[in-house]
């Protein structure tokens, strides 16, 4: 069941957080002349970085010169997976790669840079099953076969099959009492 302030509060989610900027600078600090070449496409993939997260689908955009846009419905979701290194876990962030069947056996998007990751997960999750809201939803009491009969009988054409029902299940009956009647004469 999913809490729909949960629900809220990832869906306004539009900005990947601070710490992906300050992960990406951690991250050419290691070999410091990735700094000038890597540093500017990261500030911008940073500062342009887009989520949207609706009913139907999650959508995903970065770039300035190439515009990168990835939209995923909801119902194309195949995997999520949360990834994350030492650093990512320092920084209290985590990659969720969303996997489609799209042939291809890397993600389809990865989701960077939120520090809700866990709820993002259980949110996306939900959706990929299709799990709404159960509290508009409830979900039928399991028939019991006293109760499925005189249903079937009062539906239209399938009186045929409630007769052939009764049927079995007096056949079956019928079969019990036999097997009854052996063993007490077994005994």
């Amino acid at each position: 069941m999913t809490d729909p302030a949960t629900d809220r509060q990832i869906q306004s989610l539009e900005r990947p957080h601070k710490s992906l900027w300050t992960y990406y600078l951690i991250s050419c600090l290691v070999f410091p002349p990735l700094l000038v070449v890597l540093g500017p496409y990261l500030w911008f993939r940073y500062s342009t970085m887009r989520y949207k997260f609706t009913d139907d689908g999650i959508s995903m955009s970065w770039g300035i010169l190439f515009r990168r846009e990835i939209i995923v419905n909801y119902a194309r979701i195949q995997d999520i997976h949360l990834r994350s290194n030492v650093v990512e876990r320092w920084l209290g962030l985590a990659r969720i790669l969303v996997q489609t069947a799209s042939g291809n056996s890397s993600a389809e998007m990865t989701i960077e840079g939120i520090k809700e990751f866990e709820a993002l997960r259980d949110f996306l999750y939900s959706r990929m099953r299709g799990v709404k809201d159960h509290a508009h939803h409830p979900v039928a009491a399991p028939a019991t076969p006293a109760a499925v009969i005189p249903v079937l009988a009062g539906a239209g054409g399938s009186g045929e099959l409630a007769a052939a029902l009764r049927e079995t299940a007096a056949e079956l009956r019928a079969v019990r009492e036999a097997l009854a009647a052996r063993k007490n004469q077994g005994t």
